[in-house]
């Protein structure tokens, strides 16, 4: 909390970018805080910890990190958008699964039905036959008598 109440104080300060020892102190951003000095106002020459990175840099890992984020979403949003479409995918393959093989049956029901019809016709031709024979000989039956 002091070295924040520090920071406060700390408006016209420069930095020093040296790290006096070894401080475990860590900045927000996650890195090792310099030991600063503030440089005019009611405070000058005490010494504070500071970010070793520049307001501008700041700023650039805060547009660096809302990027990310924003990457992050559409990434996520192209995943549940391929799922979807994997998972359409293979409601498709399985209705196509399903059709050929309906038309496999269907084949085979036509080529019976074709079967049939040869045989019919066939049967047809034989019984027109028979009746002319059978005219025939109830012509000829019926002359000789």
């Amino acid at each position: 909390m002091a070295s924040r109440r520090a920071n406060s104080w700390a408006s016209g300060s420069s930095s020093n970018q040296k790290n006096l020892g070894n401080s475990n102190v860590r900045c927000n951003c996650g890195k090792e805080a310099l030991i600063r000095t503030v440089k005019n106002g009611p405070n000058l020459g005490m010494k504070f910890y500071g970010c070793p990175l520049w307001v501008n840099e700041h700023t650039d890992m805060a547009e660096n990190h809302l990027k990310f984020v924003e990457n992050d979403t559409v990434m996520c949003e192209l995943e549940v958008k391929l799922k979807h479409r994997d998972e359409k995918i293979k409601k498709l393959q399985s209705k196509k699964a399903k059709l050929e093989e309906d038309l496999k049956h269907m084949k085979n029901e036509l080529s019976e039905m074709r079967i049939e019809i040869l045989e019919c016709s066939r049967n047809e031709k034989n019984m027109y036959m028979a009746l002319l024979f059978s005219w025939i000989l109830f012509g000829f039956v019926y002359f000789l008598s």
